[in-house]
């Protein structure tokens, strides 16, 4: 990477493991090989937690409610997560990553950012490091991964998408701001359904037409988000490659193409929030104290319930139990739901040696 060869340049890679559960699923069972599946439950309240590529090629996606799944490919085939082997997989891909940099800031189980500015092996071209790194991925694991080279976050985590599964990409700072300025704001990295909706009703379809306002348009509409927005218009995020953090909070929303009315529904529609939510505090040996659901309804008026609890969440299980303790008097609604949120909050680093349960129910 040439362009990346200045010292006020940083070089940032981002690593994407290519449909992470799944692929351990079809890596330890060659029955699945070649098949599509899917990882989570096959009953009624069932949601997909990840898809193989022979799945997504009928339009299966992670986050999917498994009956709709099961519409889309008859021949689905549902395998049970096991979250302590996809643990283990990714502690042995985190150790491949230490061989270069220390600087390294996972995600979730199954994506991290590092920073190779200054990596432990001296070498200068960050697209070299990537591919050093994906095949000592596939000789450990057997796994393809994916990855993003560029001189930010934002723009690494876009390029990781650009040659997916098992390939990689580059963003120059020389067609950073280019490639940002054709790019549907829908695909951006942080901006979800509701701010996409939101900016294409303000006239904000693409990289450009966002380029194109003010920051204090963009601070106006959205809030402390529009600094950021303002940034990566231009090609621009100075954010770091923070590792061993802890952040405030940890957080994941989405919002439903069409409303609920009913509780099963909305507590399959937590599901892949809970998934992430956890995901990140396991990669990342988190835990948290406090919960909070948010809730918006048709109206756009919201609500928000919290619970905290004395101890540390000890697994998904007890996540999930008190969300759906949240959820259940709140039906049936005064109106239908658009939008659900998970935030976890008051959040501290495990102390070594209490591992929390690592189960799935569905």
């Amino acid at each position: 990477m040439n362009e990346m060869s200045a010292s006020s340049v940083r070089k940032i890679v981002h690593i994407d493991m290519d449909a992470f559960y799944a692929s351990v699923e079809q890596r330890d069972n060659p029955e699945l090989r070649g098949k599509p599946i899917a990882v989570g439950g096959s009953a009624a309240r069932g949601v997909v937690a990840a898809a193989s590529y022979e799945a997504r090629k009928f339009g299966v996606h992670s986050a999917m409610p498994s009956v709709t799944a099961k519409r889309k490919c008859p021949e689905l085939i549902f395998v049970a997560p096991r979250f302590d082997v996809y643990k283990a997989v990714s502690q042995q891909i985190r150790e491949i990553f230490a061989e270069y940099t220390a600087v390294i800031e996972p995600l979730s189980l199954d994506e991290a950012y590092l920073d190779v500015t200054h990596n432990l092996k001296g070498m200068e071209i960050a697209t070299e490091i990537a591919l050093e790194i994906r095949a000592k991925i596939k000789q450990a694991t057997g796994l393809n991964a994916s990855a993003g080279i560029s001189y930010n976050k934002f723009l690494a985590k876009m390029a990781s998408d650009l040659n997916k599964p098992n390939g990689q990409a580059v963003i120059t700072p020389k067609n950073g701001p280019t490639f940002v300025e054709a790019l549907p704001v829908k695909k951006f990295h942080g901006v979800g359904p509701a701010t996409a909706d939101k900016m294409h009703r303000l006239g904000i379809d693409i990289g450009a037409d966002l380029k194109g306002k003010t920051l204090e348009f963009l601070v106006e509409h959205f809030g402390k988000s529009g600094p950021y927005f303002h940034g990566i218009a231009r090609g621009i995020d100075e954010r770091q490659v923070k590792t061993n953090r802890v952040r405030k909070s940890v957080g994941a929303e989405d919002t439903f193409s069409q409303d609920l009315h009913a509780y099963e529904p909305a507590r399959e529609g937590l599901q892949p929030l809970i998934e992430k939510v956890w995901g990140y505090c396991e990669a990342n040996a988190i835990g948290a104290k406090t919960v909070t659901l948010k809730i918006k309804y048709a109206d756009f008026n919201q609500d928000t319930r919290s619970k905290t609890i004395p101890t540390l969440l000890r697994g998904i299980s007890e996540l999930e139990e008190i969300l759906s303790l949240m959820l259940a008097p709140i039906f049936p609604p005064r109106q239908g739901i658009r939008l659900l949120g998970i935030t976890l909050s008051s959040l501290e680093r495990r102390a070594s040696g209490t591992e929390p349960q690592l189960q799935l129910a569905f």
